[in-house]
């Protein structure tokens, strides 16, 4: 194969690849050994910031644009007239394997469109990745896309080979997938899902009595949805989320905002906005409801079906939630100062830790790094001199967004002006 048609592959298949945004830190602690390559422990994965600053990179490409279903959603459907390539399994290897050297990737996120079938698609995506760990001794990350319907045998030995596996639920409810993609069903998703699920568990307890029992899927599994293209609100969104954190122990579900690719009827249409906005609503809402102790009905339900744009959920929970307020700083609980807006994990656990020392006022806690501009309205501590006034909802959020910046703003006026 010719250096050309390799770097055109490369072209059609990472371009096509980046509308999967189900990739960021791995969590993996997959370490180097017998003097291999690369080295995946500590390490976040993807084009994104580790919690130390550093920008570190992965290949990520399809292993082909070649594709049986025809998804209203998706580039590569069968029907879309688009160039079409695929890349042998060696290729990809090769690619991994030369790029690490010249120290332009740390790791491999690989998916794929599905040609003849799951099985067959599937068993070439494994194989790329056992090449790279045995062949090529790879320590660094691998991502795998699992393919919906995939073989639970298949799906085992995905595990021992990759770090994290996902497979992309795509749509949110069953009724939308049904609308937009009626080839697929919402159970060729769940089966993949579930069968890593019960690897994870039953390989973890097998390796607590034997100590050479190789890891399975170190970094857990992803999914994704896509978002704005097939009409839920944020209720039934997070519900759907909700749902597969507590039965399948995900460790991250990712929201992609639709890009329109067509004028299909059922479809946004072209020029529509991509909702980047509500896209980071979402993530701030999952955030709350993984590390914060929210539960998915308190920020949304059937009388407050969607985020509010103009503000962040736990602000807009607060301020539905006045009688919860003022907290005193001093001697609440962890749960309640974790629902203060302003204040961050790493705030609460500051305040936590300092407060057994003295009384916190508030100086003390500029100098921790609470955010006072929003905190100062639901909080009291050790002085005077900003006592929550008797202020409406309303009015605190008006004071708030008067002293706020944020990157949305002009996204934001721009939206909201369509309803003025």
């Amino acid at each position: 194969m010719s250096f050309e048609r390799i770097q055109e592959k490369l072209n059609i298949l990472a371009d096509a690849a980046k509308y999967d945004v189900s990739c960021s830190s791995s969590g993996s602690k997959r370490t180097n050994k017998d003097k291999g390559l690369g080295n995946a422990s500590g390490m976040g994965i993807c084009h994104s910031y580790t919690e130390d600053g550093r920008c570190v990179s992965l290949l990520k490409i399809l292993l082909t644009n070649y594709c049986v279903f025809d998804c209203a959603y998706c580039v590569t459907r069968k029907s879309n007239d688009i160039k079409r390539a695929a890349f042998k399994v060696q290729e990809v290897v090769d690619l991994t394997i030369n790029f690490y050297r010249r120290n332009y990737i740390e790791g491999l996120f690989l998916s794929s469109g599905i040609f003849k079938n799951a099985d067959y698609t599937m068993e070439r995506l494994v194989a790329v990745a056992r090449k790279l760990r045995l062949d090529e001794n790879f320590n660094g990350y691998i991502h795998l896309k699992s393919i919906p319907g995939a073989s639970d045998e298949l799906m085992r030995e995905a595990g021992l080979y990759a770090d994290r596996l996902s497979v992309n639920i795509e749509i949110p409810t069953k009724s939308g997938l049904k609308r937009l993609a009626p080839d697929k069903k919402r159970e060729d998703f769940i089966k993949p899902m579930a069968k890593v699920k019960n690897e994870i568990i039953k390989y973890k307890a097998e390796k607590k009595v034997i100590k050479s029992t190789p890891k399975y899927a170190p970094a857990g599994q992803s999914t994704q949805m896509i978002i704005g293209a097939s009409g839920e609100n944020d209720f039934q969104i997070m519900q759907t989320s909700n749902h597969f954190y507590k039965h399948f122990n995900l460790k991250r579900v990712y929201y992609s905002g639709y890009v329109p690719i067509s004028n299909d009827e059922r479809l946004p249409q072209l020029g529509s906005a991509v909702p980047m906005l509500r896209e980071n609503r979402l993530y701030q809402t999952d955030w709350l409801m993984r590390f914060y102790g929210f539960d998915v009905s308190e920020i949304l339900n059937q009388k407050h079906q969607n985020l509010d744009l103009d503000i962040d959920p736990k602000l807009s929970w607060a301020l539905r939630n006045l009688h919860e307020f003022p907290v005193d700083i001093n001697s609440a609980d962890k749960r309640m100062l974790a629902r203060i807006p302003g204040l961050g994990m790493r705030s609460v656990q500051k305040i936590m830790n300092a407060r057994r020392f003295r009384r916190l006022n508030w100086e003390h806690l500029k100098k921790i790094g609470v955010a006072l501009n929003r905190a100062q309205y639901f909080i009291i501590c050790e002085s005077n001199a900003f006592e929550r006034r008797d202020l409406t909802s309303e009015k605190i959020k008006g004071l708030i967004l008067q002293n706020s910046t944020s990157k949305y703003h002009n996204m934001l006026s721009n939206q909201l002006s369509l309803f003025t």
